[in-house]
């Protein structure tokens, strides 16, 4: 398993997070953990193009931990390189307990709402973490969460 930008995300993630950057309309994004039992494969999950048909396949939700709204959302566009990416602030769950995890999806809430229905996921990242009661931190490595550039 991998992380990666999903079907649905490609080509858009960069201006999702512009969007949640910005809070246009009460835009945010949403990171939700998927448990490692059940967990479908990365070839699958990129397929899905709402939280709701994510959730509704065999993989769940680590609901014990509970979703976070990602904070410092800030996107970088880079002439010189090519590229463009976007990054956050490390991910922090305090006391977490539940079932063991196997991924995070990063999700882009358009409005603000939170409806599964309504939530695009962009990108999946290995998240493989037993929860025991302390404090799991999810880090953003310093080149961003995700980037888009020439092949």
């Amino acid at each position: 398993m991998a992380d990666l930008v999903t079907n649905i995300g490609k080509g858009r993630h960069v201006y999702y997070a512009a969007q949640a950057q910005a809070a246009t309309g009460g835009a945010t994004l949403r990171a939700v953990v998927l448990e490692a039992t059940g967990l479908e494969t990365d070839d699958a999950l990129q397929d899905y193009d709402t939280l709701a048909a994510l959730l509704a396949g065999a993989s769940n939700e680590q609901t014990t931990m509970g979703r976070k709204a990602l904070t410092g959302v800030t996107v970088t566009v880079d002439d010189a390189g090519n590229k463009a990416s976007w990054t956050a602030a490390d991910l922090v769950w305090a006391d977490a307990t539940g079932n063991e995890t196997g991924k995070i999806v990063i999700v882009f809430d358009p409005t603000g709402s939170g409806a599964d229905a309504d939530l695009i996921p962009l990108t999946l990242h290995d998240f493989a973490v037993v929860p025991d009661g302390t404090s799991i931190t999810a880090s953003v490595a310093a080149e961003g969460i995700a980037v888009s550039q020439n092949a």
